[in-house]
């Protein structure tokens, strides 16, 4: 019996796997198992481990994208809360394909399909930290970019029952408060 959604079943089962045992922790073959197909027809609709990441990220990886050509388009201070917004709605609609980015990054960033990634990531991670340039600036900012994705992927299971649109606000404000600038007292 064919199935018409094997395709789908590969990207649903690649992301649970990965998203437990990591992309490098998974192989084709434990895909397949999970599917109930044979490694074969896996590679009929994939030719690689990694063509079945790239594609499992490309919705995310096209929104950062836009967010990016958007945050281009926008001056310092317009550009920053757009940037929070934009990436903590990033995270939380996409936080499965965010934990398996973040649980395998050195590794997924020196793959081709991950290289832009990584260069708007260093673009947002600017536009946090603002034209301070300080260490303090630039490590607030990298504590936003890594923060917001560990708890995006974590809120099914630690934030005992709050809606996405409450962590939502309460990202955004987090961030804000962690991006503010500092005063010496």
């Amino acid at each position: 019996m064919a199935r018409s959604n094997t395709r789908d079943e590969i990207l649903l089962s690649a992301a649970r796997l990965f998203a437990t045992a990591g992309y490098k922790g998974t192989s084709l073959h434990d895909i397949a198992v999970d599917v109930g197909c044979s490694k074969a027809a896996l590679l009929y609709h994939f030719d690689s481990k990694e063509a079945i990441l790239t594609e499992m990220c490309a919705p995310a990886i096209a929104e950062l994208e836009q967010l990016h050509a958007r945050l281009g388009e926008l001056d310092g201070d317009e550009a920053r809360p757009a940037a929070i917004e934009g990436f903590v709605d990033l995270c939380l609609r996409y936080r499965k394909q965010i934990q398996v980015i973040y649980g395998d990054l050195p590794a997924l960033l020196q793959q081709p399909a991950f290289q832009r990634v990584y260069e708007m990531t260093q673009t947002l991670c600017a536009i946090l930290a603002g034209p301070d340039d300080t260490p303090v600036s630039l490590v607030a900012a990298k504590l936003v970019l890594a923060g917001i994705p560990a708890i995006a992927f974590g809120i099914d299971h630690d934030m005992h029952g709050h809606t996405d649109e409450e962590m939502r606000a309460a990202l955004f404000e987090a961030a804000t408060r962690a991006l503010a600038p500092l005063t010496l007292r």
